[in-house]
């Protein structure tokens, strides 16, 4: 199924909507929100509506996909994302407006998808955070993934250097399965001791 809603004890996890644009772009216009993501702030209602087409829209069009909306179920508003790439490296990402970081928003939103892609069958998930935001990768902890290695990209749109870690958690894949494709894409790579 293509995104079904899931419920959390204090979140609604659904498909963004059209009329979510306003509650969309209050999250990707907050520079420090955005900050260690890989595009710019929105600058515009417009910048949203394009981000909600590329991002959201494309993917309900697809037979399987992980995009959800993150809402508090007092009055399912979006304040932040959640969802896993359905191919590839299984990329597990999201973002909560800053007024919410620390209050567990993330981890609870992303056990529930964790869950979901798991009894769907997918063998593995990874996620990626800039060395330099460590809540990020203590939210990927607190999910049960584990750090497996860091790669340096220069990462677009922005164009600066990046250290990257890589966390990965194995559903059905082997217990010591370590997906590569960062590794093997980007010359320097390493393990560091955290």
């Amino acid at each position: 199924m293509n995104t079904p809603v899931l419920e959390t004890e204090r979140l609604v996890l659904r498909k963004f909507a059209e009329d979510d644009l306003e509650a969309l772009f209050a999250i990707l216009a907050d520079e420090e929100v955005n900050r260690f993501l890989p595009w710019w702030p929105a600058r515009t209602l417009e910048d949203a509506r394009r981000f909600y087409e590329e991002r959201y829209a494309a993917v309900y069009r697809e037979p399987q996909g992980y995009a959800y909306a993150i809402c508090l179920k007092r009055d399912n508003v979006p304040v932040g994302y959640v969802g896993v790439d359905a191919a590839g490296a299984h990329d597990f990402g999201y973002g909560v407006r800053k007024e919410l970081w620390g209050k567990g928003i993330a981890t609870e939103a992303g056990r529930a998808v964790l869950d979901a892609v798991r009894a769907d069958g997918l063998p593995f998930v990874t996620a990626t955070h800039d060395r330099k935001n460590p809540g990020s990768g203590r939210v990927m902890q607190k999910l049960g993934m584990t750090y497996r290695y860091s790669y340096e990209e220069q990462w677009q749109p922005k164009d600066i250097p990046v250290v990257f870690r890589m966390y990965q958690l194995n559903f059905s894949a082997p217990e010591d399965f370590v997906y590569r494709g960062y590794w093997d894409r980007y010359e320097n790579h390493f393990v560091e001791e955290l």
